[in-house]
């Protein structure tokens, strides 16, 4: 039974602030002002209860606040995370107290049509009960309550808490072995990217892409990354993309730049990763291009359909096509397997975190993400007692 009793530790702006109680500790995001105990109601047959080891900022967190992304309020954000499971509910088969798992916003759950279909990873469950909009799981009803009222859920995870409730098709088991403090990037940030690379386009080893906001993966001979901001410029290119340019630095149009860099040669793939769609339109000499990056409502995208009729792509995919459940507990066993160095072979997930920081720094986190001043991913290790962003 949780203790009512709670501690305002620090107030981060109008709408986020943080409570504490005896056994939990959570971010909630608000238009209230005042700090409120929150206590989180017994799981459903196919939900389970967990207890969150770290987490990350996606700039979707930062979509909600801002208001790009619509999100009922009060809400729990989050949805990067590694966790240990606490409690299940009658109808779980999948995983049990104790198993070491990571959510995911995306389900699985085996059975609809899209789930069997090897084509697409955009679960029929998720979408016809459509309940990551209304801040609800399923049964429409929220797992938080504060006064008798509801805290909203974040993308069906919430994991800025301390323990959180989902639904068992959002999680999948992994390897005891798995660090959290890595492997909660293949939760939604690693796997976007990874599987728009080697799943959605196919990259092929010795092709030539440019990479709208950096990094790199899949075997390409020749990655050059477009990105405003220069500051990320040293971990992209410990990231494998070697050439990085940003297109303040020309007064010629980009799509130029780039032709004369490669002779005409970048022809294959272009990855879209910031989320903006302008950049789409840079993309008119290139074959192939993927938008990876959530897209900001209700925009839209014209295009001259003569780049269709020579034989121009674009394509898209939600969580880098990975089917969450099935192929995220595969990479995490390829990580820790010793017979295949993921680490090294792969990705170097700790490229991709950046340094520890107390959670009354958080709003200063959210700040640089919205500036563009911080590179890829900000985790939090969560404790009974303390949380770092990393």
């Amino acid at each position: 039974m949780l203790n009512k009793d709670f501690i305002a530790l620090q107030s981060f702006g109008k709408n986020s602030f943080l409570c504490l109680t005896l056994e939990l500790l959570i971010l909630v995001s608000s238009f209230e002002k005042v700090p409120f105990p929150v206590l989180p109601q017994k799981v459903s047959e196919l939900s389970l209860s967990m207890q969150i080891l770290a987490t990350g900022i996606c700039h979707t967190d930062h979509h909600a606040i801002s208001g790009v992304l619509y999100t009922p309020f009060p809400v729990i954000l989050g949805h990067e995370a590694t966790g240990i499971v606490e409690s299940i509910g009658e109808g779980v088969t999948t995983v049990k107290p104790g198993d070491k798992v990571i959510p995911f916003c995306i389900s699985q759950c085996g059975k609809c049509s899209s789930c069997i279909n090897p084509n697409g990873n955009f679960c029929m469950e998720m979408m016809l009960k459509n309940t990551a909009d209304k801040g609800v799981l399923s049964g429409g009803t929220t797992r938080f309550t504060c006064k008798g009222k509801p805290i909203y859920h974040f993308l069906n995870i919430s994991s800025f808490a301390e323990y959180t409730v989902t639904s068992e098709f959002l999680v999948t088991k992994i390897d005891a072995a798995a660090p959290p403090e890595k492997v909660f990037l293949i939760g939604c940030g690693f796997s976007t990217g990874y599987g728009a690379a080697r799943k959605i386009v196919k990259v092929t080893p010795g092709s030539t892409c440019a990479v709208f906001g950096l990094g790199g993966n899949a075997g390409a001979s020749r990655i050059i990354g477009i990105d405003i901001n220069p500051l990320k410029f040293e971990r992209a290119k410990a990231a494998r993309a070697p050439e990085c340019i940003s297109p303040k630095d020309y007064t010629k149009p980009i799509s130029k730049v780039l032709n004369d860099m490669t002779d005409n040669s970048v022809g294959y793939t272009g990855f879209e990763a910031v989320g903006h769609l302008e950049t789409n339109h840079i993309f008119s000499f290139i074959y192939t291009s993927v938008i990876v990056g959530f897209p900001p409502p209700p925009k839209m995208l014209t295009y001259d359909p003569m780049l269709l009729f020579t034989g121009y792509t674009w394509k898209g995919r939600v969580f880098g096509d990975i089917f969450s459940r099935d192929e995220i507990m595969k990479l995490t066993t390829k990580m820790t397997s010793q017979n295949y160095d993921f680490m090294a072979k792969i990705f170097d997930l700790d490229q991709l975190i950046i340094h520890v920081l107390p959670l009354n720094k958080i709003k200063e986190e959210f700040y640089l993400l919205h500036k563009g001043e911080m590179y890829v991913f900000y985790m939090f290790i969560i404790s009974k007692n303390t949380i770092c962003i990393i």
